[in-house]
């Protein structure tokens, strides 16, 4: 009997991303899905062909890639009927049908990249994290290592936002884009040290226990 092959199915042919310890994932996962939805409609897109360059390289399948987003296609192209039937509705025109009443206004196709994008980091985030380690991680310390990475974020962006200023660095876009990426790069190092840290603290424990 062939196995039906499922969405979100963890895949078995490791990647980089398998190699990132679960917790730090966790960790990431809601916060990365949040910064995404606030994008514009031109980053959206560009955040969707990045977790395409992403998933190949994680060792996913064009195929996988589909799958995960088919159950939402159906959905995406239903609202993007709703947007035609509405600029049909709203056309003033006594023309014959023009060309824009195809093109979804700029909040219909903002709500259809955000719905792709989301699925891409959940597809990417659960076909590289098996479901024993996601149980794993949450039930070792994840809500210790959340607590204490919290500040930890304040404390690394205080510290880059002041090496910013003292070499008297533009501000604007330019600043946040830079510091961002700077923030993500140094807290992944951070939790990844912290995470190793209360693993080895564990298997102390335990093996004192035993």
């Amino acid at each position: 009997m062939v196995n039906k092959p499922s969405i979100f199915k963890y895949n078995y042919i490791k990647g980089p991303l398998h190699k990132v310890p679960a917790i730090i994932k966790i960790i990431f996962f809601i916060p990365i899905i949040v910064f995404c939805v606030t994008l514009t409609s031109l980053w959206l897109c560009i955040g969707i062909g990045i977790m395409i360059l992403s998933a190949f390289i994680c060792r996913l399948s064009l195929h996988d890639q589909m799958l995960d987003l088919k159950p939402v296609l159906f959905y995406i192209l239903f609202i993007y009927l709703l947007s035609i039937l509405s600029n049909i509705i709203n056309y003033d025109s006594l023309n014959t049908a023009h060309f824009s009443l195809f093109i979804p206004n700029s909040e219909i196709l903002r709500i259809m990249l955000r719905i792709i994008l989301i699925v891409q980091i959940s597809s990417v985030f659960f076909r590289t994290t098996s479901s024993l380690e996601i149980r794993d991680a949450v039930k070792l310390n994840i809500i210790t290592l959340f607590l204490m990475f919290i500040p930890e974020i304040f404390n690394t962006w205080s510290n880059i936002n002041l090496a910013w200023k003292a070499r008297a660095s533009s501000k604007g876009i330019k600043k946040v884009k830079n510091l961002l990426f700077a923030l993500i790069s140094l807290s992944f190092e951070k939790a990844f040290i912290k995470s190793k840290a209360l693993e080895a603290r564990s298997k102390i424990y335990d093996v004192k226990q035993s």
